[in-house]
């Protein structure tokens, strides 16, 4: 089927829809969009009904909800799936779901298999190793045998002396584990024994798995990502830079970043940054090539303070800064670059028809991701009404969001409090940086809880933040 026949459903909500969508008519293609209840007042359900009509549009009780997903693609006669991030974008049953019913879908991501694969931490791990690309020190595998585990440990323990770190840590991890359960942290060999055994337990108690995962904690690292993009041979691959995200909430959750991730000739770095940023992106683009990877993808690095890079793992998705590698990058010259379409003509079968020369970077982007939150507070989302929310039209700034301009917005609390993103351009880091303080300084942001509080933002976070970004 030619790619100007397929009609997509947009299996997400807020700005990722809407670029969904916009990035939909910019091909010529034909979109279905779903959204919730909670979700009536959204720009994502207007612009799908402007662009579409009323019937471009179908209220589901749940985005989680896979078989609501798919009756809405077979009503509206849906080809394709696009998951956006979050939600099934990276659960590999639901692109082989999609991809293997009866009435097969394309499903816009990478295949099915690759997600599984690169999904799989410890897998990731092994495989980058067989390629020596550096991972975190410690197992890539889960550990059963406690003196194994100790050895691993003391390696660790040795590593860290030897960089000069005086208070080193080594994580206990239940291999079994997710999100924060069964870690433990140990700070002096002495007390390996008593928690090995301590989280083997809780790991055999809680997951029916006793294998544990012994890892380096490292400290005052930058965070940095290699941006992939692939077409369905799995031989056609580029990248689009690095970005910095080590801007970070208490919780380790992004709020600004920065693309490219490091920038040598502005700011001295104690180590060679433009090597690590060669070395970060080759690493990538080998273990991209070796799998066949066929859509779009980020490559997640952890970098220390002595410039020694760290795979960390691989996002098989679109992410939410893919707009600010596409603020630096040039096709061919020519700026404007879409990942987002990018991702949609390759993921329905379209050659890349471009290689890594025809991809070059010009000045600096920085991404703001503005919420309803309180920084002062640990970063506890705020939830109430946004009265007023305006920003600035500048040719070197865009801006994407839900949130209407023209009319109060309740913000649901079924999901996360994300207001908008904006992303700045400079042709350097200092014009970036007088840019983005300016473009705050000009939004406008107010509102109100049903206590009669006053709106809680980021925003005076961000503005803070932007005196330091890329500094290490």
């Amino acid at each position: 089927m030619p790619t100007n026949k397929h009609k997509v459903l947009v299996a997400n909500r807020g700005e990722i829809a809407m670029r969904i969508i916009q990035a939909c008519v910019s091909l010529g293609l034909d979109f279905v969009c779903v959204h919730t209840k909670a979700d009536e007042a959204s720009g994502h359900l207007a612009l799908a009904r402007s662009l579409g009509g009323p019937e471009a549009a179908y209220r589901i009780s749940s985005y989680h909800d896979a078989n609501e997903l798919l009756a809405v693609a077979d009503h509206a006669g849906a080809t394709a799936i696009h998951p956006g991030y979050g939600f099934f974008a990276e659960d590999f049953r639901f692109a082989r779901r999609v991809s293997e019913r009866s009435r097969p879908l394309v499903f816009i991501g990478p295949s099915w298999r690759i997600i599984r694969s690169l999904g799989d931490k410890i897998n990731t791990k092994r495989l980058a190793r067989s390629l020596s690309i550096p991972t975190v020190p410690g197992s890539d595998r889960p550990v059963y045998d406690e003196m194994e585990a100790e050895e691993i440990a003391e390696t660790l323990f040795a590593f860290q002396a030897e960089q000069g770190i005086v208070n080193s840590v080594v994580l206990v991890k239940a291999s079994a584990g997710g999100g924060g359960m069964g870690i433990e942290e140990i700070y002096d060999i002495d007390q390996f024994k008593t928690v090995y055994r301590r989280v083997r337990n809780y790991a055999k108690r809680q997951f029916h798995d006793e294998g544990v995962l012994i890892e380096q904690r490292i400290f005052d690292f930058n965070h940095l990502e290699v941006q992939i993009v692939g077409d369905r041979t799995g031989k056609g691959i580029v990248h689009f830079g690095t970005r910095n995200c080590t801007i970070q909430s208490t919780g380790r959750q992004k709020r600004l970043e920065v693309a490219p991730g490091f920038r040598p000739g502005e700011i001295n770095y104690a180590f060679d940054a433009a090597r690590v940023l060669d070395d970060i992106v080759g690493y990538s683009l080998a273990m991209a090539r070796e799998v066949g990877y066929d859509n779009v993808g980020t490559w997640e690095w952890i970098v220390s303070p002595t410039g020694q890079p760290f795979l960390m793992e691989v996002n098989t998705r679109i992410q939410v800064e893919n707009g600010v590698s596409a603020a630096i990058s040039r096709i061919r010259g020519n700026g404007d670059v879409n990942l987002i379409a990018e991702q949609i003509r390759l993921g329905l079968g379209e050659p890349l028809g471009y290689d890594q020369s025809d991809v070059t970077f010009d000045g600096v982007g920085v991404e703001y991701r503005i919420i309803a939150e309180d920084p002062a507070n640990r970063f506890t989302p705020w939830v109430g009404r946004i009265d007023q929310f305006l920003a600035p039209s500048l040719p070197w700034a865009k801006l994407y969001t839900h949130i209407p301009m023209d009319a109060p917005y309740e913000i649901p609390t079924d999901y996360d409090p994300n207001l908008a993103l904006a992303i700045v351009w400079g042709k350097d880091l200092a014009e970036a940086k007088k840019r983005g303080v300016a473009y705050l300084d000009e939004l406008t942001l107010s509102g109100e809880d049903g206590s009669g509080t006053e709106l809680r933002s980021n925003v005076r976070f961000l503005r803070d933040k932007t005196a330091t970004i890329l500094q290490f």
